[in-house]
């Protein structure tokens, strides 16, 4: 970890410098696209014209570490995101929805009677090491150009396809069901609503994802992220006051 990561993890706010590069560890809040995120940084940067990109989406509906890259370290951006990431989140037992999370409505309910608590744990061994899973039809994969999800709100069916990802860590933390909580260590491009929704098949029944946080991102922690907000309000009074977020030549 280089010496302005460390400076960065210690939430702090230090004299910036974006156009040489900054890696910024932010907290997704619920309902904000990635590109939300990018976009307040950005603009609160003004008038500096800089490149500030994130390394790895995360769903509207879900939350937790997002990693910035602004100036020269957005040429890492394809490194950091390759980086393997941790999700914690519950999920629904016994209904099913198209999007697998909660951005649709329920399409079929299923009972629970018969599903022990056995059964749940013994439902991820399947889903742990090497797998292969489909992307869910409401997501950012692009087809022939255009976003999956665009295709699904016209009820266009799209033939997918499969991928191969990895997934070290499936661990069932509580159940309470129709509730069920996990954690989840896997490789870049692993789809956790795919999961869910598979890992609900296998019990014969459905499943979809109602919680999701990414609590790291390699060896980057969200217990060390800004809050964008604040972040960006630090950012914008540095602008106000006249005092350079970055020196000038």
């Amino acid at each position: 970890m280089t010496e302005s990561e460390n400076i960065l993890n210690t939430k702090t706010f230090p004299d910036f410098n974006f156009a040489e590069g900054e890696l910024l560890l932010i907290n997704k809040p619920y309902k904000w696209t990635s590109f939300d995120v990018v976009g307040k940084i950005r603009n609160s940067l003004k008038p500096l014209k800089l490149k500030v990109g994130h390394a790895g989406t995360l769903d509207p509906l879900a939350t937790g570490l997002l990693i910035i890259c602004t100036g020269k370290l957005t040429k890492q951006i394809d490194t950091f995101q390759a980086e393997e990431k941790e999700y914690t989140g519950t999920m629904i037992l016994g209904a099913s929805t198209p999007s697998f999370d909660m951005e649709t409505v329920v399409d079929q309910e299923y009972p629970l009677d018969g599903i022990t608590e056995e059964a749940i744990y013994a439902a991820t061994a399947p889903f742990t090491g090497e797998i292969q899973q489909y992307p869910p039809a409401h997501s950012a994969v692009k087809v022939n150009g255009e976003r999956l999800y665009v295709k699904a709100r016209r009820g266009e069916e799209t033939e997918l396809r499969l991928r191969f990802v990895s997934v070290p860590t499936f661990e069932i933390t509580r159940i309470a069901l129709p509730e069920i909580d996990f954690r989840i260590v896997c490789s870049k491009g692993t789809y956790i609503r795919s999961l869910i929704s598979d890992f609900g098949k296998h019990l014969n029944n459905g499943a979809y994802l109602s919680k999701l946080t990414r609590t790291r991102s390699g060896s980057f922690l969200l217990e060390n992220a800004f809050e964008v907000t604040d972040l960006v309000n630090y950012l914008r009074s540095k602008r106000e006051s006249g005092n350079p977020t970055e020196p000038q030549p």
